[in-house]
């Protein structure tokens, strides 16, 4: 039940935004966004107090926005190319800000050859407040504690999707449970009799990437197997280093029977070098991968893969910042979706 009480005079000269009208009717930001914009799925009791809340406080969309457009807008920042693994997430973004009525522009954090941030942390933030941003959500991305500072000095949420590494503890932080994807992958090619499994992975100093491969040592380490010290290497979550590093490690005279790849894209890579050697995937190595894209059903042979929840972990972290926005306590500022292991044809039994 809402609080009526709440609708009280504000300052004539305070400026009245979305969060000020959702905080005096206790509802979310984009609950009040879908008043404004003359959505149909609120209900009479909580429209008529957002609307009687809207012209007690003289409120007026920001100069330059549409009649009938989104008022809230999330600023949606991919860290480097934009991949199968973004394009999955970054459905699940759209799809969950069509439903609270929310809009997201798309841009790029760095190109893809990972030059350097184009603008001064406190200028990129002001840009955002000043284009209307309600919150950022960044993917995969490398954000220092300068970029957090000077979002936290604007008043804009953050929500770091699969973040290779959080410059705060207290960022919010959507993923999946890595440790148990490595170890899943790992257990499946031990139970095919694979004793000689090598790990292919990205950026070592990668969260994510430290937790599969922790995983992977997990999974070996309990069925008394010892990864010799040349088969763990790690590089980028690329295409080409998995077809780099594959290549590398399966001319070694002690190559491996499989391979746990650290992501789709790394494990393709490693089929593609094992093609170039005249190895047959499965019958010469066995592979996995880690993400389940669309890639991974498409590979010849189709590709075993821990399947991350990309839609869902897009979908939670639009909700989680828009959560954020209307001044909610989060109950947890990490939140990890279950993976699931998803056997096909490239691993078989030795």
């Amino acid at each position: 039940m809402l609080d009526h009480s709440q609708r009280t005079r504000d300052n004539p000269g305070d400026k009245t935004t979305l969060a000020t009208i959702a905080a005096r009717a206790g509802v979310s930001i984009a609950t009040v966004s879908k008043v404004v914009n003359g959505r149909e799925d609120v209900s009479a009791e909580t429209r008529a107090v957002v609307e009687a809340l809207l012209v007690r406080h003289d409120y007026r969309p920001p100069a330059g926005r549409r009649a009938g457009a989104a008022t809230t807008t999330v600023e949606f920042l991919i860290d480097g190319d934009f991949s199968s693994y973004a394009t999955a997430v970054v459905d699940g973004v759209v799809e969950a800000a069509g439903e609270q009525g929310a809009a997201v522009v798309v841009g790029v954090l760095r190109d893809q050859r990972g030059g350097r941030f184009p603008v001064p942390p406190r200028s990129w933030a002001r840009g955002l407040a000043a284009a209307g941003r309600t919150g950022v959500i960044v993917v995969t991305g490398e954000l220092t504690g300068a970029h957090v500072d000077a979002l936290t000095a604007v008043k804009i949420p953050l929500v770091v999707i699969d973040p290779l590494n959080l410059p705060r503890s207290e960022v919010a932080s959507v993923g999946s449970t890595n440790f148990t994807g490595g170890m899943s992958a790992t257990n499946h090619l031990i139970g095919q009799g694979h004793r000689r499994i090598a790990y292919v992975g990205g950026p070592p100093g990668a969260s994510c990437n430290q937790a599969r491969l922790h995983g992977y040592r997990a999974a070996m380490e309990y069925a008394g197997l010892a990864p010799a010290e040349n088969h763990v290497l790690n590089e980028d979550f690329q295409y080409d280093s998995g077809r780099r590093l594959g290549a590398e490690l399966l001319a070694r005279p002690d190559r491996p029977t499989a391979v746990v790849g650290g992501c789709d894209s790394i494990a393709l890579g490693v089929m593609e070098a094992a093609r170039v050697l005249g190895l047959r995937i499965p019958e010469d190595l066995s592979v996995t991968g880690f993400d389940d894209t669309e890639l991974a059903p498409m590979a010849a042979p189709p590709l075993t893969t821990v399947r991350q929840p990309l839609r869902e972990m897009g979908r939670v972290a639009l909700r989680t910042v828009l959560r954020m926005a209307g001044g909610e306590q989060l109950d947890s500022h990490h939140v990890e979706l279950a993976t699931e292991l998803v056997v096909r044809g490239s691993t078989a039994r030795v």
